[in-house]
Formats: C-alpha cells, sequence, structure tokens
C-alpha cells in the first residue's frame, strides 16, 4: 500500500502535519483566553453561563485548596459526576494543583467504582450529590480519604434554583448530610477565592487524564494521557473543521459524557482551545432537554453517536418540525458504525450535516474523520487527521502489510497514542508494538486513503466456516423501511457452530415477521449471512455512549436456551 495516499485527498488548507506541536496545556489556553476576554461565556448550563474569567478564578481557587489539603503532583482525582460546570472546574482545579483527573461514570455500580478507586489508587474524590451515598458506602473499602460533593443547583439561575429546591432537590436526591470530614466544593472555592494558583509545575509532557477503557480484552484499563495529547487532539480537530466554525462565537454542544474520551479528550478539549461555549446537558438520553437546549443556545456543533441520530429521527418534535436546526453547521458521529440510512434520513429530515469519525480512548479520540469539503464516501469513516498514520495488516501475521481494498487488522501510529495501560505493563506491550497502536478493529483502505470500517477482530461470525461482519448485515436491515434499530451478531449452533442472529427494533406503528427480514436480506446477502433467527425487541443494550451491547444480546440468547 503506498505510503500516506490520503494526504493527496485533504481538503485545501489543511496542513499535512502540525508538528513540532506547542509545549503548552490547556490551562495555558483557558489562561490567556481569560486574559482577552474574560467576560465571553466559558460554559452554558441550562440558561446560565460561566464565563471564562469565572472558570479561571474558580478553578484557581480548587487547585489551591487541593494544594493545602496536601495533594501532590501525580495523584489522581476521581470525577463522579455528569456533564456540569463543577466537572470542568474541578478537571481544571486538579490539574492546577498538578493532580491526574480520573473520570468515572456516576451509574457505576458499587462494585464497580470500588474496582476502579482501588485501581488508581484514589484518594480524592469530586461527586455530585445524588452520588454521594453510594461512594459513602463503599469508602472503607478504597483509599478514599478525601470527598468533596456539590450540588447541580450551584451553577443555576437564581430562579431555577429556587425551583430546583422547591420541587426537585429531594424528590431526586440532591439532598444529602454532609458527613464529618468531608467538604463542600462551594466552601471550599469561596475559602480560597483570594489565593493564588497553586505554584506547582504543570508541563505539557504530565500526565493529565487517566480515561477508562476495555481495550480489546474487556477488561477495564486507565489509558494515560498528557496535557500535551490533549492540545493534539483540539488542535487535530481544530485544522480539519476549522472553516466551518468561528472562533469565540459558535457554539458547541456538550451532550456526550465528560466521564468518556468522546466528550472530554474531544469535545471539551476542541471548545476550549477554540473558544467556543460550551452547552452541557447532564444526561445524553434526555432528549427533550437536548431540544431545548438546541433551540436556546443554536448551537454550530451537535456531536453523537448513530443511536442519538437513530432516536432524533423518531422523536415527534423533530418530526412535527418543531425544532428549528438552522444553526447546525454540522453534526459529527462517532463511536460507533454509522449506518448509511441513517445518516441519509437525518439529513433529509433535518437539513444537519453529518460526517462520521472513528478513533479509540488509546488515542485520545482525534484519529480518521471524513472530510468536509471532498468525496463522501457511504461505509467510509474518512482521512487519517494530519499526523496520524493507518496500516492494514494480516491480523494472524501482523508484519504483512496489506494491499488496497483488502481486509485486515486496523492499526494507528499518531502522537497522542496514550502512555500505556495505568499499572498494565503486560497489557501495553499487547496493545502497543513497535509505535503501533493494535486496534482489533478490521478494515480496509481504499485507493484514495478512505479508511472503511469491517468490524471488530473478535465480532467475526463464522458460520460454516465463512467469514460474515455484523456490520454489513447490520447496514442492510437498517435499510428496511419498517426497521429503528438492529444489532447482529454470532451465536451458536449445533450444525454450523456459529450461525448469524438479529435482534430488531421496529418504527412506532410497523409490523413484519422474522420471515421478511430474512427475505430482504436474501436479496442483498448471500445466503450464509442471511440471518437464522430473528428477534424484535422494544430496546437494544446499550452503553451510556449508545454503542449496541453485542455481547450482551448474545450473553442474553445464552440465558434464554
Amino acid at each position: 500500500m503506498e505510503a500516506k495516499i490520503w494526504l493527496k485527498n485533504y481538503d485545501e488548507g489543511v496542513p499535512h502535519s502540525l508538528a513540532p506541536y506547542p509545549e503548552i496545556t490547556l490551562l495555558d489556553i483557558v489562561r490567556d483566553a481569560a486574559g482577552q476576554r474574560p467576560d465571553h461565556p466559558a460554559i452554558l448550563f441550562k440558561g446560565s453561563p460561566v464565563s471564562l474569567s469565572q472558570l479561571e478564578r474558580f478553578s484557581s481557587a480548587l487547585g489551591a485548596a487541593l494544594f493545602a489539603m496536601g495533594i501532590k503532583k501525580g495523584d489522581r482525582i476521581a470525577l463522579i459526576m455528569p456533564n456540569c460546570p463543577q466537572f470542568v472546574i474541578a478537571q481544571l482545579g486538579a490539574w492546577k494543583a498538578g493532580a491526574v483527573v480520573v473520570p468515572l461514570n456516576p451509574l457505576y455500580t458499587g462494585r464497580e467504582l470500588t474496582t476502579l478507586l482501588n485501581d488508581c489508587s484514589i484518594e480524592t474524590v469530586i461527586v455530585l450529590t445524588p452520588f454521594y451515598e453510594g461512594l459513602k458506602q463503599i469508602q472503607s473499602e478504597t483509599r478514599v480519604r478525601r470527598v468533596i460533593a456539590t450540588n447541580i443547583k450551584e451553577y443555576l439561575s437564581p430562579s431555577d434554583r429556587i425551583l430546583f429546591t422547591t420541587f426537585k432537590e429531594k424528590k431526586e436526591g440532591h439532598r444529602i448530610s454532609l458527613r464529618s470530614g468531608d467538604y463542600w466544593l462551594k466552601d471550599l472555592i469561596r475559602k480560597y477565592s483570594k489565593a493564588p494558583r497553586p505554584e506547582v509545575d504543570v508541563n505539557a509532557h504530565d500526565s493529565a487524564l487517566f480515561m477508562y477503557t476495555g481495550g480489546t480484552t474487556g477488561t477495564p484499563k486507565a489509558a494515560m494521557g498528557t496535557h500535551q495529547m490533549l492540545l493534539m487532539t483540539a488542535m487535530q480537530l481544530k485544522v480539519w473543521f476549522g472553516d466551518f466554525f468561528v472562533d469565540w462565537d459558535d457554539v458547541a454542544m456538550g451532550n456526550m459524557p465528560l466521564f468518556h474520551a468522546y466528550g472530554n479528550a474531544a469535545i471539551l478539549s476542541a471548545a476550549l482551545v477554540g473558544h467556543h461555549p460550551l452547552a452541557l446537558i447532564p444526561n445524553p438520553r434526555d432528549l427533550d432537554d437536548l431540544l431545548d437546549t438546541i433551540q436556546k443556545v443554536r448551537p454550530a456543533l451537535l456531536s453523537g453517536v448513530p443511536t442519538l441520530f437513530v432516536a432524533l429521527l423518531h422523536h415527534p418534535r423533530i418530526k412535527n418540525g418543531e425544532i428549528d436546526f438552522h444553526s447546525l453547521k454540522l453534526c459529527f458521529s462517532g463511536a460507533a458504525p454509522l449506518m448509511a440510512d441513517t445518516k441519509t434520513r437525518f439529513e433529509a429530515l433535518t437539513g444537519g450535516r453529518i460526517v462520521e469519525g472513528y478513533s479509540l480512548t488509546e488515542s485520545l479520540v482525534a484519529t480518521v474523520a471524513s472530510p468536509l469539503h471532498g468525496e463522501y464516501k457511504p461505509g467510509s469513516v474518512g482521512l487519517p487527521l494530519p499526523d496520524v498514520e493507518v496500516l492494514i495488516t494480516d491480523p494472524e501475521h501482523e508484519n504483512e502489510v496489506l494491499p488496497i481494498h483488502e481486509v485486515g487488522e486496523i492499526l494507528i501510529r499518531a502522537p497522542q497514542l496514550m502512555l500505556g495501560y495505568w499499572g498494565r505493563p503486560e497489557e501495553t506491550a499487547e496493545m502497543i508494538r513497535e509505535g503501533w497502536l493494535h486496534t482489533g478493529d478490521l478494515g480496509y483502505m481504499d485507493q484514495d486513503g478512505y479508511l472503511f470500517i469491517v468490524d471488530r477482530l473478535k465480532d467475526l461470525i463464522k458460520p460454516g466456516g465463512y467469514q460474515v461482519w455484523p456490520r454489513e448485515v447490520e447496514e442492510v436491515i437498517a435499510s428496511h423501511p419498517a426497521v429503528a434499530e438492529v444489532g447482529v451478531a454470532g451465536v451458536s449452533d449445533d450444525l454450523r457452530g456459529e450461525v448469524v442472529k438479529a435482534w430488531v427494533v421496529l418504527r412506532d406503528g410497523q409490523e413484519i415477521s422474522s420471515a421478511d427480514i430474512r427475505a430482504y436480506c436474501k436479496q442483498h446477502l448471500a445466503s450464509y449471512k442471511v440471518p437464522k433467527h430473528v428477534e424484535f425487541r422494544k430496546e437494544l443494550p446499550k452503553s451510556l455512549v449508545g454503542k449496541v451491547l453485542r455481547r450482551e444480546l448474545v450473553r442474553e440468547h445464552k440465558a434464554s436456551r
């Protein structure tokens, strides 16, 4: 395969490289921006903005408080909260104290939290009040000795704060009794409001973020990213989409969870570098809140996963034309494959444009994306971004680079690849070999350098020895006019060893049979790819960022036998 064949298809003005990258951090970006435009909104939340100067002051105060508590450079601080202003303040404040931020999903069970808190030897946690009691129940099983709590209402407008306190605070579990020895975030910020930022040397190559990922094994591991890696990701995205967005003015939706690399390493970092106000949505599944916010803040960018765009397609307020999407310059889809039918229907319904991207937590998100002005190729996730290289190799002979159009494992080399997995040198060495990240994904590259994802290496189905990639079958079934969502995986079979099964969610008011689905597939697929089993469901199990959990579908299938 010709080296870097994708470069010839870059949009005009997109550089082939951004090296050398500046030796600065996102903290420097925020400080300088606050100096230029102190009153400019950094965060928009429920109609109440947090300005750049407030973000700078509040995070410096928290940094001083953490430093006074004894936080040392390199200590890990866990954030257990959904998207809210406190998350961003806490992340910047922890960095100013020299700490590494470990964002954790607030919906994790006690057992899951215990495992991850112990894995990173966490001693300090900043938690939103609804999750405080759950943390206290497991605290004795961990090393946690400092707990800082914060209430969502602290950054609501005065009128909304009154309504929240009266009608929602107690009912929704936000009202707590703080235990002796624990702290309120607002009290710490108030107490240290006059204190200067701690005199801690935070440089570009220090660890900044530990993002948990299952990698190729499914076992949670903390991918370690530095301050400069976050800046690299933001800069790559900025030049790729640069002429679409106006710095300072264009609003970005912050609906993807900040405890996930997509929301944090990509969206938050890019918003800070471009000085874009970030409109935060606490619950990414609350579509009415998302739509209300879009109407209020008129964003230029909406990021999501395919299931979000599917859900929006079926939302009655969109179907009825109540929501005006004209402010949107771009929708970005990542974290899972986007069906071509979803893209076509969403763009036709809303007038908004969707581009797709591909990456992993281990590469701090920015890796491959569709060009804005170049050719759109259905099924492709786009071209490698500046300073990113992609190889397709034989999964069984990893040193053998495959020619164009041949399917193999996708390997990535980029300056923002993780340092490794925290405390797991053997798994790091398995994931990154000779500077190349082994993604565990199957795909191919065409003659123009466009990358096509076929499937996960471990999701490959082999009925009777043939190879079937679930996504190929999903694409066909998703194009059926009666189908809303679909998941496909391999299940055991006495005769063929493994066969294809499809789990299908129908659109409202539609009724079809499994025979109809199979007949439709036979029109578009070889016989061995046609699902032997079709199960209709009201919904599919998904991760919090909207990926259909194929392994969970298989587990449920096995349990029902």
